[in-house]
């Protein structure tokens, strides 16, 4: 798939991988449609694109879900289609299950599993409508395997697979597409954002988030995959072979993890 003049929607685009790749996206002469919570920070990205006029930008929050057909119709109306969407806002977790709220469980499931179906479904007419479209799903390898301290983010994630893979299978006769992109570790705010386990931000950095991939080198793996329309990639190092492993055995990924220096 070429991807030269495509309409691309970003959620999640002020900051990390959807800063990057919205960046990267416009050396393409994209359209881009920009979202996130924070609209300086959106106006921000889009200077640094490579063609701002052809950079809109529409803040929205993933957890008002009761909007996304409003601003579905607004992110159409910029440039009167939108051929790809890349679900990429959303939120991470490092707590001890036993210790953690269960409105954090519930803010998880509302912003990265519910707020990601309310827009995929709010933008879906329009895909049927014009027999084409793609979805871009930034989910983790915490969505095909889990981990320790992230109990609501894999839970939220493994929901997103079930979710999309219902999704491919029902619209495939209208054309469209769903691509599941799965990190593993990137060296991006992330981990900085997550939730502890009364909601407030963990403010710190992981030690393996911070010798993860470059975040500019994995958006150029995530093109890669999202031209190949594949139905899933997973992006990462050595982490990355966890997903064959639990195909294996998944008592060996077990051991693998416990073993390991994630927290």
């Amino acid at each position: 798939m070429k991807l030269n003049n495509k309409t691309v929607w970003i959620t999640g685009a002020s900051s990390g991988i959807g800063k990057s790749l919205a960046i990267a996206l416009s050396k393409y002469d994209c359209k881009l449609i920009l979202s996130a919570r924070r609209t300086e920070e959106l106006e921000n990205v889009k200077e640094l694109c490579s063609n701002p006029d052809l950079v809109y930008v529409l803040p929205l929050d993933l957890a008002n879900t009761d909007a996304m057909k409003g601003i579905a119709k607004d992110a159409i109306s910029a440039f009167g289609t939108i051929d790809i969407l890349v679900n990429n806002g959303g939120i991470s977790q490092r707590s001890p299950i036993i210790e953690t709220a269960i409105d954090v469980d519930r803010k998880l499931m509302e912003i990265d599993y519910l707020g990601t179906v309310a827009i995929s479904k709010a933008l879906l007419p329009h895909f049927v409508e014009q027999q084409s479209g793609h979805y871009v799903v930034v989910s983790s390898l915490m969505g095909k395997f889990s981990s320790h301290y992230r109990s609501a983010y894999c839970g939220a994630k493994h929901a997103l697979h079930g979710f999309f893979d219902a999704l491919r299978l029902e619209h495939d006769k209208d054309n469209v597409k769903v691509t599941m992109i799965c990190p593993g570790f990137v060296n991006t705010n992330v981990a900085r954002n997550a939730l502890t386990a009364d909601g407030s931000k963990q403010e710190h950095q992981d030690e393996m988030t911070e010798n993860g991939l470059d975040v500019n080198v994995f958006v150029q793996k995530m093109i890669k995959a999202i031209r190949k329309e594949k139905f899933e990639a997973y992006i990462g190092k050595f982490e990355k072979f966890g997903v064959f492993v639990k195909r294996l055995s998944p008592k060996l990924i077990h051991k693998l993890v416990m073993r390991s220096k994630v927290r």
